[in-house]
């Protein structure tokens, strides 16, 4: 069974959104400054990795954990949720440790690239979708990630540090939501 144009498209949308790297632009420009570079390869493999893996065994590894889905977007909910005051408050959580390294991970490949969402949507697409269709439409969103990320500085530049800040706040507040959404609707399952 080959991929059919249409579900690659409707695919890599999906994730394009959920991923939403256009809006972590502000998050990503200030912990670059914050940790002194990205390691952007570094956060796209480790990213691409997670999805990847969570394509082939993420139901599984998270019942080897003892976890289920559930559990786990709660718990990048509250993560999320912390980006998200630490881009409105302009409050640091998320200390630099000095190694850029560990900041391509955490928080940058995990959770704000493949974060809960992400992960949690890919096993979700793999019941409707074949695993070529998604392998395909998740190295096509690690394209758009890699440059996005290469790409901070011009793109730091052509907004300008007030356009920076007010996008930063606006989506500081998106984060939220997103968070507060995420948790309100997978805080319940876990207490049934």
């Amino acid at each position: 069974m080959g991929i059919q144009l249409n579900e690659l498209l409707t695919v890599s949308f999906t994730l394009f959104a959920i991923i939403d790297i256009v809006g972590s632009i502000p998050l990503l420009i200030s912990l670059k400054r914050k940790m002194g570079g990205l390691k952007e390869l570094l956060a796209t493999l480790v990213s691409g990795a997670l999805m990847i893996l969570f394509l082939f065994l993420g139901e599984s590894f998270l019942g080897v954990l003892g976890l289920d889905v559930n559990s786990f977007a709660v718990a990048g909910s509250i993560v999320i949720f912390i980006l998200g005051l630490e881009m409105i408050l302009g409050i640091e959580f998320f200390k630099s440790e000095g190694d850029i390294r560990s900041g391509a991970v955490v928080p940058i490949a995990f959770p704000l690239i493949a974060g809960s969402g992400t992960l949690t949507t890919i096993i979700s697409l793999r019941s409707n979708y074949s695993v070529p269709t998604i392998l395909v439409a998740i190295l096509i969103n690690l394209v758009i990630i890699y440059i996005v990320m290469k790409s901070l500085d011009f793109i730091g530049k052509l907004i300008g540090p007030a356009g920076l800040l007010a996008i930063r706040k606006f989506f500081g507040v998106i984060l939220l939501a997103i968070a507060v959404k995420i948790f309100a609707s997978k805080v319940g399952v876990l207490f049934k």
